[in-house]
């Protein structure tokens, strides 16, 4: 079942709706007026909109250039995308963000900050230098009817580092790692190297890394001695920067839709795909409460406030507290026990304060922190209930990311089934003197036979076992069966194994599959009858 048709049934449409609008009503009820009350919007995020609610969940991918960000975001749509370019230097030079939309096209960066809809009208900040490097490819995916996608310009390496980008690169990569819900980073198993804006990449991502999710790509490409050490020095390196106790998980993998070249970590890199795409899969839907640590920031708003002078001496103090915050952090978490991992960021808390007016600060408001109380021990627990009831109606994407090629053959995926005939309009003509396959058939028959198909078919396991020897990937040989599995049967006759194996010729040769298997490729045994029996 595909995730698109879970989520168009009532009852789960109306939990996810449910739970998404009362998230909404919390935050404008509890959250929002405790930020505007104690300035913080001045200090970190700008405050959430309908849109930021409203919205499907994104996957930001990012990585230094030529580490195949683009050819990733392809597999997993599985089509090109318009100013989707594919290089060994750097070709992406702009933010994309990928969208559905009815109607193919391009939204300008300028244009999206304005729509309501968009979950992008907070980026003015960051000036049209950078708007004008930002564009939205709405398109009619069946892929982006569940999720969003975030393209991002190549990050340069150690050779580049004079070029400037006009825009402060890292705090745009840092907004944005802020909202989505899942962070892609690519590495080429080819070169791995580190340069001074990955650093800096690096630290826009620092306290967003349960989000992030690192791939090796291109691994079919080395042979396993050589894939090893890379990995080795990836997991040390990243082990230097992301100073978490948890280690970061690194996905091995070869992320495009053509055949792998065969290597001894082949079954390695399948089993890390499904893996990833699992976890893309199972995306929460609008992670929407995000700023808890609004307890930790009254605190210290109403701590300053409280320790000013009425008249003498105001600038030398607040200067005096300011370089005392981390002490003060350390008193507010004992006094009102408040998390450690609540608080901001020290250093960059001292310097927003340099430029503000500590008189205007205000004391702690009881009825607004009983109000934030109240959201994060009672309203929040009470929702607590309905996303397990999510959890557990979550399924597949639809395409590629439904594509887990062992559970393709398992009967009861046939029980619910997923698979129908192509719609057909009525003045369409299917009777077809010739099948555009038939030419072909002799030579798939040989294939066929060989394979020693039962009562004139061939089960799923053996078809599974010739069809890996492609060396396509195990998401890609999945569609192909879903295709070519024209009465859902869960096995395949010579006319269908004869589709399955001209889909993986035409895969093999670079093009692109249909989402849908179009009315000239169906076999003659499948089509319709409605002209015989007109003539009768």
């Amino acid at each position: 079942m595909s995730f698109r048709r879970l989520w168009s049934t009532p009852k789960a449409m109306g939990d996810v709706n449910m739970v998404t609008e009362e998230l909404k009503n919390l935050y404008y009820k509890r959250l929002l007026p405790v930020e505007k009350y104690y300035s913080f919007h001045h200090f970190h995020s700008p405050s959430y909109e309908d849109a930021d609610f409203d919205n499907k969940p994104m996957v930001l991918v990012m990585g230094q250039y030529s580490t195949g960000k683009t050819t990733f975001i392809r597999y997993l749509i599985e089509q090109d995308f318009l100013g989707s370019r594919v290089g060994p230097e750097p070709t992406t030079d702009c933010f994309t963000a990928l969208m559905y939309g009815e109607v193919e096209g391009i939204i300008p960066g300028n244009a999206l900050t304005m729509d309501p809809k968009k979950p992008f009208r907070n980026l003015d900040p960051f000036g049209n230098s950078f708007l004008n490097r930002f564009q939205c490819v709405q398109m009619p995916n069946q892929i982006l009817e569940s999720i969003s996608i975030i393209d991002t310009p190549g990050i340069l390496t150690a050779a580049k580092r004079k070029l400037s980008r006009g825009y402060d690169f890292a705090a745009v990569l840092r907004w944005f790692a802020e909202r989505v819900d899942r962070i892609i980073l690519l590495f080429d198993a080819h070169k791995l190297e580190f340069s001074d804006e990955l650093t800096r990449a690096f630290e826009a991502l620092c306290g967003y890394e349960d989000k992030l999710r690192v791939v090796l790509n291109k691994a079919d490409r080395v042979d396993s001695q050589y894939l090893m050490r890379v990995y080795g020095a990836l997991m040390w390196s990243l082990g230097k920067v992301f100073r978490t106790p948890e280690i970061l998980r690194v996905y091995i993998g070869s992320f495009w839709s053509e055949p792998r070249q065969m290597c001894d970590h082949y079954q390695l890199i399948e089993l890390e795909e499904e893996d990833l795409l699992a976890d893309i899969r199972n995306l929460p839907r609008n992670a929407a409460v995000r700023k808890l640590n609004d307890l930790a920031h009254a605190h210290i708003i109403s701590y300053l406030k409280q320790e000013m002078p009425t008249i003498f001496c105001r600038e030398s103090k607040k200067h005096n507290l300011i370089y005392q915050l981390p002490v003060i952090f350390s008193k507010i978490q004992q006094q009102h026990r408040v998390p450690a991992g609540d608080f901001p960021d020290c250093t960059k808390m001292q310097e927003k304060l340099l430029g503000q007016d500590f008189s205007k600060f205000k004391k702690l408001k009881p009825s607004l922190m009983a109000s934030l109380d109240k959201l994060l021990s009672t309203d929040i627990a009470k929702l607590v209930p309905y996303i397990q009831q999510q959890e557990q109606r979550k399924r597949s994407l639809h395409g590629v990311l439904d594509g887990e090629f062992l559970r393709t053959f398992k009967p009861e995926h046939y029980s619910r089934d997923p698979f129908k005939e192509p719609p057909i309009d009525e003045g369409s003509e299917l009777d077809f003197d010739e099948w555009v396959v038939e030419k072909y058939k002799p030579k798939y028959d040989e294939i066929f036979y060989n394979l020693s198909p039962t009562e004139g078919k061939l089960s799923g396991t053996k078809v599974k076992e010739w069809m890996t020897k492609t060396l396509l990937p195990n998401s890609v040989l999945a569609h192909i069966w879903r295709l070519s599995d024209v009465d859902g049967d869960g096995m395949l006759d010579d006319e269908e194994f004869a589709l399955a194996v001209h889909l993986i010729e035409e895969k093999v040769e670079g093009h692109w599959l249909p989402r849908e298997l179009p009315p000239h490729l169906v076999p003659p045994s499948k089509r319709p009858s409605e002209a015989s029996d007109v003539s009768v």
